[in-house]
C-alpha cells in the first residue's frame, strides 16, 4: 500500500468559528460589536481556562469599554457574535457553579470542541507573534498594531508587517508495505518517537524539504513524496504540513545533523501496538511511546497504521 490519505481532520485544523476576515479592515464594524462581544484571555504562558470541553469566554465590555491596542479579533461565534483575544490574567466564567480547568493549546487539544481549538490556536498564534513584533525590522522603531491586530505599522515610514509563519513539514516514510520509520531527538527521553520534521527554507519547496530533511537527520533517501494535510502549530508560530514517503529498509541510517539520537523501522502491528498504549503522556511500559492526539503526527500514524 503505498498511497493513504487522514481518516480525520487534525485537531488544530477544525473549524468552528467564521474567521469573518472582513471585519479586519472595517475596523469600525468590527469595534460596533465589542458590547455584546465575548474576551477569549490567554496568560503569559499560553494556557486558559476550560469548562466541559470548552474554553472559557468573559464579557468583552467587562475587560474594557472598547478593544485596547493589545486586542486581537478573533471572528465571529456561530450565533454572530464578535470574539477577541487578549493576553492577560485568566477570569473564571460568570456561572459560579462551573468547574474550570488550567490548560494549554497542547494539552487540551483532544477536549476542546471545534470552535475553542479554532479559537485559542488563533489567539495563541496572533499573541506569540504580537510578543515578538514590537519593533520594525526595518530600522528597530516602535511599531503599532493595526487591522484589528492582524498587523502592525511603522509609523515613521509607514512599513506593515503581518503574522509570521514558519512552515515545517512532517513526514511518515514507509516502504510501501507493512513498515515505518519514527526515530527519537536527541533532546527527548527513552522510548519517545515520532515523524520526522524540519522547517522549509528559503527558495525551497514543500517536498524538496521533505527529500533533504529526512536524509540529513537519518540518511536516507526518499522518493514519492505525497501530501497528506496541514495543521497549525503555534508554538510559536509554526504551520505543519504533512506528507509521506517510501524509503529503502535496505539502507542504512545516518545521523548527519545531530538532531536525532535513535531511528527504527517498525511494523504496523507494533505501531498499533504503541498507540493503544496511549501516548506520550501514558506510564505505559511500552517500548515505543508515541505522541498525543493533538499533533498532526499522530494523525498520520494511526492513518497509516488503520490500513489492511
Amino acid at each position: 500500500m503505498t498511497d493513504f490519505t487522514l481518516r480525520n481532520v487534525p485537531l488544530l485544523s477544525r473549524i468552528g468559528a467564521d474567521r469573518a476576515d472582513v471585519l479586519r479592515t472595517d475596523v469600525d464594524a468590527a469595534i460596533a460589536g465589542w458590547p455584546d462581544a465575548l474576551l477569549l484571555r490567554v496568560d503569559r504562558r499560553n494556557q486558559v481556562l476550560i469548562s466541559n470541553g470548552r474554553v472559557v469566554l468573559t464579557s468583552a465590555v467587562k475587560y474594557a469599554d472598547h478593544p485596547d491596542e493589545h486586542a486581537v479579533f478573533l471572528g465571529r461565534m456561530p450565533d454572530g457574535r464578535h470574539v477577541w483575544g487578549v493576553r492577560a490574567a485568566l477570569e473564571a466564567p460568570e456561572d459560579p457553579t462551573a468547574e474550570t480547568e488550567l490548560l494549554d493549546l497542547r494539552r487540551a487539544g483532544t477536549v476542546f470542541d471545534d470552535v475553542s481549538a479554532q479559537l485559542v490556536s488563533t489567539a495563541t498564534a496572533l499573541l506569540n507573534w504580537h510578543d515578538h513584533a514590537r519593533f520594525s525590522p526595518v530600522d528597530g522603531s516602535p511599531t503599532k498594531a493595526i487591522k484589528s491586530g492582524w498587523g502592525r505599522i511603522n509609523p515613521s515610514n509607514g512599513q506593515e508587517e503581518f503574522p509570521r509563519i514558519d512552515p515545517a513539514i512532517i513526514c511518515l516514510v514507509h516502504d510501501g508495505h507493512d513498515r515505518a520509520v519514527l526515530a527519537r531527538q536527541t533532546v527527548w527521553p527513552e522510548r519517545l518517537f515520532s515523524l520526522l520534521a524540519g522547517f522549509v527554507e528559503a527558495g525551497e519547496s514543500f517536498e524538496a524539504c521533505v527529500v533533504r530533511e529526512i536524509n540529513e537527520e537519518v540518511g536516507l533517501s526518499v522518493t514519492d513524496v505525497r501530501y497528506l494535510g496541514s495543521q497549525p502549530w503555534p508554538f510559536p508560530r509554526s504551520l505543519m504540513v504533512g506528507f509521506h514517503a517510501i524509503g529503502d529498509p535496505e539502507q542504512e541510517f545516518s545521523f548527519n545533523d545531530g538532531e536525532i539520537a535513535e531511528a527504527g523501522w517498525f511494523t504496523r502491528a507494533e505501531v498499533r501496538d504503541a498507540l493503544e498504549n496511549g501516548d506520550w503522556s501514558s506510564d505505559s511500559a511500552s517500548r515505543l511511546l508515541l505522541p498525543g492526539s493533538i499533533s498532526i503526527a499522530r494523525e498520520i500514524i494511526e492513518s497509516w497504521a488503520a490500513l489492511d
